[in-house]
């Protein structure tokens, strides 16, 4: 495998992503920012963007044990909204059987491309 997660000592232990990836691997991947086209609430549409990704990543040969970092982008994002994003990554890691755990950032953002949606999910992964 070309991806090794780990949790560095003296860095906090985080439940959904590790804080390290160290990549072996020589072809690099970079996946769009993907939405959800169908609308509904936060978690529904997070669900859709994580399985846009894993769309995206097998469209290459990859999946999201591959992934090396993904960023994430919450209209009007608060602390108080984490509960749905954690329910829309747990329902697509259900789907997909696996968990996202690469290193994460979360941006709180004023909007994106069109006003329904409300999230936006891209990713870097490498290939050997």
């Amino acid at each position: 495998m070309a991806v090794t997660l780990i949790n560095p000592a003296g860095l906090p232990e985080i439940d959904v992503y590790r804080q390290v990836s160290v990549a072996t691997g020589t072809k690099l991947i970079h996946v769009a920012g993907q939405v959800a086209w169908d609308g509904g609430d936060l978690a529904t549409q997070v669900e859709q963007c994580y399985l846009n990704v894993a769309t995206a990543l097998a469209g290459v040969g990859a999946t999201f044990d591959d992934v090396v970092k993904l960023t994430v982008h919450v209209v009007d994002w608060t602390p108080e909204r984490m509960p749905e994003l954690l329910d829309g990554i747990a329902r697509a890691a259900a789907k997909l059987g696996t968990t996202p755990a690469a290193p994460a950032s979360l941006f709180g953002i004023a909007a994106l491309d069109v006003p329904e949606h409300l999230v936006e999910v891209e990713a870097t992964a490498v290939l050997d």
